[in-house]
């Protein structure tokens, strides 16, 4: 299932591979993609939404949409 949402805080490469680590950590299979620039976070997952949203709070980001 593809999952987006908005993230802030997210300003330079490091932050994206953190935050795609973070997703794939816990699902390996996930395609994850990063738009720093409109500040979104894109994932083809099996993750559902809150555990995807958790996945990316625990690096320090604010998940707001």
């Amino acid at each position: 299932m593809t999952q987006a949402m908005q993230v802030k805080g997210m300003t330079c490469g490091h932050c994206a591979r953190a935050v795609t680590g973070a997703i794939q950590a816990r699902d390996p299979a996930a395609t994850v993609q990063v738009d720093l620039a409109a500040g979104t976070v894109q994932a083809e997952t099996t993750l559902s939404r809150a555990e995807l949203a958790a996945a990316i709070a625990a690096e320090g980001y604010t998940v707001t949409g």
